[in-house]
């Protein structure tokens, strides 16, 4: 098993940054590869970023390339999305999600989730 719990969500205006972490707990953080998604209610849950477990190679929906980032540290077991310039429809709650195996960007992919937080992002 392994335990994903998320923080930095809040309230922002457009425009403005907002850095989630995600830390793991449970089994070797380093064998996992992990990604960042989003859902809104009424919504199918979309994919925001991925990492490989090494961090060598990343992943972004089209809608957030050049304005997000995400990063691992797995001496810290944590994995990050830094989010600059956000939108009001980025609006949603954001979460961490982790797999073994080959990279994904399908959410039904992964094996493990954290409880998400929320970002809502104000006109």
């Amino acid at each position: 098993q392994v335990q994903l719990i998320e923080s930095g969500g809040g309230l922002v205006q457009a425009g403005d940054s907002l850095r989630l972490s995600c830390v793991a707990s449970g089994r070797t953080f380093s064998n996992y590869n992990m990604g960042w998604f989003r859902q809104t209610p009424g919504k199918e849950r979309e994919f925001v970023a991925a990492i490989r477990w090494s961090g060598d190679s990343t992943y972004y929906a089209d809608s957030v390339k050049g304005r997000f980032t995400i990063s691992r540290d797995n001496a810290k077991n944590t994995v990050y999305l830094q989010m600059n310039s956000l939108k009001p429809e980025e609006t949603a709650v954001y979460y961490c999600a982790a797999k073994a195996g080959s990279i994904n960007t399908a959410s039904r992919a992964y094996n493990y989730w954290g409880q998400g937080t929320q970002v809502t992002v104000s006109s």
